[in-house]
């Protein structure tokens, strides 16, 4: 029965995605181009709506669906990482025109094109899980 309520969420998600043309190539080159502020309104309300939720969770210890405590831990210190980790994601994104969400949304969609972004996605965390342990963390 959880499955059932995972893949609902994951439809309505995908819905919204589309429907707010989050998914579109042309959106996402125009962001990159910096010529519409169509993507960045909709990642702007994400990141809000992440924020406020978060803060939510820690001000009344909102517990987790086993009723366990959610537990967010702090950020390790180091720009460096996120700023180049920021950049390879930016630069695969706007190579790509998707980022790893909406793959998924293209391939239901009928682009199995986007079907080779998803395999070079999968290796590329493959190979990431593999020499984790030689990069600098």
């Amino acid at each position: 029965m959880k499955v059932v309520k995972y893949i609902l969420i994951g439809f309505i998600f995908g819905i919204v995605l589309t429907k707010s043309e989050a998914i579109s190539w042309y959106r996402i080159y125009e962001m990159f181009q910096f010529q519409s502020f169509h993507m960045y309104g909709i990642l702007f309300t994400a990141v809000l709506t992440g924020v406020i939720g978060v803060q939510i969770i820690k001000k009344y210890q909102i517990p987790d669906a086993k009723g366990m405590p959610i537990v967010i831990a702090d950020k390790e210190p180091g720009t460096t990482k996120y700023v180049l980790g920021g950049i390879l994601f930016g630069l695969g994104w706007a190579l790509v025109g998707a980022c790893p969400g909406p793959i998924y949304i293209l391939l239901g969609a009928g682009f199995w094109s986007v079907g080779v972004v998803l395999l070079g996605a999968l290796l590329g965390t493959y190979l990431y899980g593999v020499f984790k342990d030689k990069l600098p963390h």
